[in-house]
């Protein structure tokens, strides 16, 4: 199906051009106000055609590809049932709705099995946590299938039976009086609910309804790199479906708490580390920290603050394989404290390089210290 030629409009077409030809066509192919034998099936064309070209992100993909792929709902996701409405047209939206009972004549069997609701858990993870993966057992609410009636609702020895007012639809007629006259719409029926069925005899545990809150308890694997924000999902985690449907899907959403000795950007860690003048201008070997613990760093002669050295693999697993890098940062640090010996040293390295420095002036209190460091040591 090509939306564009369905809603026989241009691929150039502006928002409102295709909201218009929407309105248009949806109102002429509308099944209760149609009664032609293709009605339904056009209508549903329709719509199906307006939403790919609604959303930006379908519609895109469709000039692109010339298809939209699967599409999957989020947390609180439909069954795949329902079209789009009308909803985006305010008033006319609304007068629809009214007349219509809310625009919709697609017909689904109201007894047949639903999947359950998903849910979303947010879970705090330490730095090292996050980067070594693990197991964390969670708790939290969730709707169950009642073990009492096994989600039927009635009470045990019972069952539920069809509703006498829809005869078990879901949905009823009603005629109402509109500025066009007399129409006839289609709603939930309002002694089922649109499911179908009565309960005579509604179960003592769940009081008809099938389902009941308690708590649950789930082990997680976490994985190994696991990042900020990144999601998990746990199937049948969920709440539990309607009609012995299957239960909903759990998603672990991951929040990390931050370090304070390194930071992280996909599989890459960044630190820093001091070390003295004299180690930046001779060279050394240091010991520096990773996730994994103290490594040996070589430092070269010359080496420059703010140098950047990598320590290849001491980064963060990848979730697919592999481990990232870490990257360390030198800070030269400046002593803010020298004794008289030191003082002449750096002023006779001064010197020897051709040049001299002119020391600052120090106050009472400095020198007096400097003194007592000379005559005392540290």
């Amino acid at each position: 199906m090509d939306p564009y030629e369905t809603l026989g409009i241009d691929r150039n077409a502006s928002e409102d051009e295709i909201k218009r030809a929407y309105r248009k066509l949806s109102k002429k192919y509308h099944p209760d106000l149609n009664k032609a034998p293709d009605a339904e099936k056009k209508f549903k064309e329709v719509n199906d055609a307006y939403d790919i070209l609604k959303d930006p992100q379908k519609k895109s993909q469709y000039d692109q590809f010339g298809t939209t792929g699967s599409q999957q709902g989020g947390f609180n996701g439909g069954n795949g049932q329902g079209f789009s409405g009308f909803d985006d047209f305010g008033d006319f939206g609304d007068i629809f709705s009214s007349f219509f009972g809310g625009g919709s004549s697609r017909r689904s069997d109201p007894t047949a099995p639903k999947k359950g609701r998903d849910l979303e858990y947010r879970m705090k993870l330490k730095f090292d946590e996050a980067i070594f993966g693990g197991k964390k057992t969670i708790n939290y609410n969730r709707q169950e299938e009642c073990a009492t009636c096994h989600g039927s609702g009635a009470k045990p020895g019972t069952k539920p039976v069809t509703c006498h007012k829809c005869h078990g639809s879901g949905y009823i007629q009603v005629s109402q009086r509109t500025p066009l006259g007399m129409m006839q719409s289609r709603q939930v029926c309002d002694v089922c609910g649109g499911k179908g069925k009565e309960i005579p005899d509604k179960c003592p545990t769940c009081h008809g309804k099938g389902k009941i809150t308690r708590g649950h308890t789930v082990e997680v694997n976490i994985p190994a790199g696991i990042d900020n924000l990144q999601r998990m999902r746990l199937d049948g985690q969920g709440e539990a479906g309607d009609n012995q449907g299957t239960y909903g899907d759990l998603y672990i959403v991951f929040e990390i708490e931050p370090s304070r000795e390194f930071t992280r950007d996909g599989d890459t860690i960044y630190s820093h580390t001091a070390i003295s003048f004299p180690q930046a201008a001779l060279g050394d070997t240091i010991k520096v920290k990773t996730v994994r613990g103290p490594v040996e760093l070589k430092i070269p002669a010359g080496t420059q603050s703010g140098t950047v050295f990598r320590l290849r693999g001491q980064g963060v697993p990848r979730l697919h394989g592999g481990v990232g890098d870490q990257h360390v940062t030198v800070d030269i640090i400046t002593p803010k404290h020298l004794n008289t010996k030191q003082r002449d040293a750096l002023q006779q390295f001064a010197e020897l390089g051709g040049g001299k420095v002119k020391e600052q002036d120090r106050n009472l209190f400095e020198r007096m210290r400097d003194n007592m460091k000379d005559k005392f040591g540290n």
